[in-house]
């Protein structure tokens, strides 16, 4: 007879299965009735403990290289510091302290999100992801929310968010800008945000407690990383030319300046150099005004650099002036509303200059009666043609266009002025822009600071690939011209033997021009001193322009601005391997008539 095994009947096993069943689901189902007939409301509330959230998947900013592939400004490790004010509330005011106070970020902003905010009608009581601080080096935030934990504090938590790193800090920042945690200010960084930022993703998903539940619904798009921008600017020399600028500010108590180097040919912007400056990388450590470029931003009145388009246009003009037209220039020339002085006392009050002279000597007077030869409106023609009274199209956000006269305002006696560089204003780059065009052979190339092309916000497509020509003045008249400005620098003529460069054929020109003061509207004995010149001079590959505004000592443009130019375009020679040209420097006569130097 066979034995029953301890294992009980199957029909037993069933029954006691059915009746655990019935019982779990009895249970559910008294629960269910609770909730939805006689609890509703702690439903709701449990099941706001948890929320839908949106998280940003930050994209790349694309890298600010500069013509060598060196980085100016990328993109490193960074974290986002984000909030569950669930955990956060209670204690929101000490936390926000120690936050803002580690994270150099703003208390109040920084309190509301500790204590949750009102959005996409989650009530602030029942959000429970809130951003603290975006952008933040991974090291800092790391060390903050840890901080955080160690005092006791819960709810921060960190996730990627790339960082914005300068490696040069002052190096071009007044060129490249700076990203802030909300905002990209000046430069590059703002005027072509769009390229650069790409496009953020995102991902949205449930969170309960503070955390992401892993098996609730979700969605993600990918971010786009943005693009990298590949700049005319050489480091090396941009790194020079600031320091050389910085010296001559500083040591004569100037209270800003600028220099400009361009390639002669294809006008590409290899530095553009402001002083003061600010460090990219702590720009709140700087005055608001130094963290732009006043190289485009700030226009002045360029002074006797100026007679360098004045004359050449005449010798285009007029192919009967040539650098030995003989002049005879007083001490004062009385003209419609008040006399015109040179900025010395001539020897003789009659002094006998060619025009070589009067570009050597660096004579307002002998440049009028130069000048008056125009025909009417002809210079201001030429002016506009050299790119005065407009943008330089590189593309940046806040340059000025300058100031030249027009209709009505262009009176006989503006002209008289603005022949020498006064009763016209201009930026920096736009000035060596104009005189690169006689460095050029007459043809303007629009200037570049972008190399290939880039796109800027305003939806302007600029760089080297977009640069286009325009001739101004006929070869010949830039030919003689250059022939008077290598007298400039001429121990024996000229006014700036301080620009010369040894080994080198340099073409210059000095510019002294009184500054008008915001505040008075008037000339208020402060200077804009000035130094502008090309070389080798007769085969030019680089013009490079130095500005030093409001120097209080050396307020001269030879003696202050010509030693910094002599310095960047030996640098700048050296440094692209440039050889002189072995020819002998232009000896056009200076003076004329009986006792007339020779030399």
């Amino acid at each position: 007879m066979a034995t029953q095994t301890g294992r009980g009947s199957p029909h037993l096993r069933l029954r006691i299965g059915f009746l655990l069943i019935a019982m779990v689901l009895s249970l559910f189902g008294a629960r269910l009735l609770q909730l939805q007939g006689f609890d509703p409301y702690s439903y709701a509330a449990a099941a706001r403990k948890s929320s839908l959230v949106d998280v940003v998947l930050p994209a790349t900013r694309g890298d600010i290289l500069d013509r060598n592939g060196e980085p100016l400004a990328t993109s490193v490790d960074g974290l986002m510091v984000v909030a569950n004010p669930q955990a956060t509330r209670k204690v929101a005011p000490q936390l926000a302290k120690l936050l803002a106070n580690k994270l150099d970020i703003d208390y109040a902003d920084t309190l509301e999100a500790l204590r949750g905010k009102d959005h996409d009608g989650v009530a602030a009581e029942d959000s429970q992801f809130e951003y603290v601080a975006r952008r933040v080096p991974a090291a800092l935030a790391t060390e903050a929310v840890t901080a955080a934990e160690d005092l006791g504090y819960k709810g921060l938590s960190t996730q990627r968010d790339p960082a914005r790193d300068y490696p040069g800090g002052t190096l071009a920042a007044n060129l490249i800008g700076f990203v802030g945690i909300d905002e990209s200010l000046g430069g590059i960084e703002r005027s072509f945000d769009k390229t650069l930022a790409g496009k953020d993703g995102k991902a949205t998903y449930v969170v309960s407690g503070g955390r992401k539940l892993p098996l609730s619904p979700s969605s993600t798009v990918a971010p786009v990383d943005g693009q990298d921008i590949t700049l005319t600017i050489d480091r090396g020399l941009q790194y020079y030319a600031y320091r050389a600028l910085a010296q001559a500010v500083t040591s004569s108590g100037a209270s800003s300046g600028a220099v400009i180097v361009l390639d002669a040919k294809t006008d590409e912007t290899l530095a553009l150099v402001d002083y003061p400056t600010f460090d990219a990388n702590d720009p709140a450590a700087s005055k608001k005004k130094d963290r732009g470029s006043r190289a485009l931003s700030d226009v002045y009145e360029p002074g006797s650099v100026q007679k360098v388009l004045t004359l050449s246009a005449l010798m285009d003009a007029d192919k009967a002036i040539t650098p030995r037209t003989k002049l005879v220039v007083p001490n004062e020339l009385d003209r419609q509303d008040r006399p015109i002085h040179d900025w010395f006392v001539h020897p003789t009050d009659k002094m006998r200059w060619t025009l070589a002279g009067v570009v050597a000597q660096s004579s307002n007077i002998g440049t009028v009666l130069a000048a008056d030869r125009f025909e009417s409106g002809q210079l201001r023609d030429y002016l506009a043609k050299f790119g005065l009274g407009e943008k330089t199209g590189v593309g940046l956000s806040g340059e000025s266009p300058g100031i030249l006269p027009s209709g009505t305002a262009w009176t006989d006696q503006v002209e008289d002025r603005v022949d020498f560089g006064q009763s016209v204003s201009v930026n920096a780059l736009q000035e060596a822009v104009a005189i690169n065009t006689v460095a050029n052979g007459g043809v303007k190339v629009t200037p570049s600071l972008i190399k290939g092309s880039a796109t800027n916000d305003a939806g302007e497509t600029v760089g080297t690939d977009e640069a286009t020509s325009t001739r101004v003045i006929g070869q010949k008249a830039a030919t003689q011209m250059m022939k008077m400005m290598e007298r400039v620098v001429d121990p024996a003529t000229g006014t700036a033997p301080k620009a010369q460069v040894a080994g080198y054929r340099v073409a210059g020109k000095t510019g002294t021009a009184q500054r008008v003061n915001a505040k008075c509207k008037c000339y208020d004995g402060s200077v804009t001193v000035s130094f502008a010149g090309f070389a080798p001079a007769d085969d030019p590959r680089f013009t490079v322009y130095v500005v030093i505004q409001d120097p209080k000592t050396n307020r001269g443009g030879g003696s202050n601005a010509g030693p910094v130019f002599s310095r960047v375009m030996a640098y700048a020679l050296r440094h692209f391997g440039v050889e002189s040209t072995g020819t002998e420097a232009s000896h056009l006569p200076v003076e004329w008539g009986p006792g007339a130097l020779t030399y």
